[in-house]
């Protein structure tokens, strides 16, 4: 006969926990997991009284299992839906006797963001006071579709770094749809700032994937996006250090 101890944590559950079977039978054991849809990925590992840990099999929802050196005449694994799959050991021998672990691995692709400012609401003025230098205007910088979430962001005006008035989110936000993640900053300044048509406005965001990389994008207050203008919208990417 053959023993089997299978292990689970809160998110990630194996099923039965200890399996025994007799000798040239075949053991099942069946792994799920409550994390999000991005979690397409299964790997099953087993871990021999005294040895280390040795992976068995890959999985992915949607592939083919790869058994690496292992042989699929020995192992048999299936990933029907994301959120589970199951192992079968066959033709059980004394020495299959072990800890069995399953695991389970976000399957984004790392994922660069796309950076945009948006431009004041024209309405934003209406109920403030009509005083000069009291009147604002909010500048808002949306980073969308990146993945993972290490990021920073900041502001220049006229290349020069700003934090007055600046507010960003304290972390970004998953779409759980998607696994990818978004950031919003907002940078509120006096209406005469914005109106004055030599200032450019720069959003920068650093995203982090191995090495820093900044994506930017600025604006103009009288470019309203269409014609031809020798001062426009661009888009930069620097690569290596962090940007300031």
């Amino acid at each position: 006969w053959a023993w089997m101890l299978l292990v689970h944590c809160q998110d990630v559950i194996q099923d039965p926990t200890i399996s025994w079977s007799f000798k040239s039978k075949s053991a099942e054991m069946k792994c799920s997991h409550k994390n999000l849809i991005t979690h397409t990925q299964m790997y099953w590992y087993r871990q021999r009284p005294g040895e280390t840990m040795t992976l068995i099999v890959y999985t992915a929802f949607g592939g083919q299992p790869d058994y690496g050196e292992n042989l699929q005449s020995k192992y048999s694994a299936v990933k029907d839906s994301i959120e589970a799959g199951a192992l079968t050991v066959k033709d059980l021998q004394p020495d299959d006797s072990g800890i069995y672990f399953c695991a389970v691995k976000d399957g984004v692709d790392v994922t660069a963001p796309t950076v945009k400012i948006l431009r004041p609401s024209p309405l934003e003025c209406r109920d403030q006071k009509k005083k000069e230098g009291k009147r604002r205007k909010t500048l808002v910088c949306v980073a969308s579709g990146f993945y993972p979430d290490h990021v920073t962001v900041f502001w220049q005006l006229n290349g020069q770094n700003i934090t007055d008035g600046v507010a960003t989110d304290a972390a970004a936000k998953r779409n759980e749809i998607t696994g990818l993640y978004s950031i919003t900053s907002r940078l509120r300044l006096q209406a005469k700032t914005w109106f004055n048509p030599d200032n450019e406005f720069s959003c920068y965001v650093t995203f982090f994937n191995g090495t820093y990389t900044n994506y930017s994008t600025s604006i103009y207050s009288w470019w309203m996006g269409s014609g031809t203008l020798f001062k426009y919208s661009l888009t930069s990417i620097y690569i290596g250090e962090t940007f300031f």
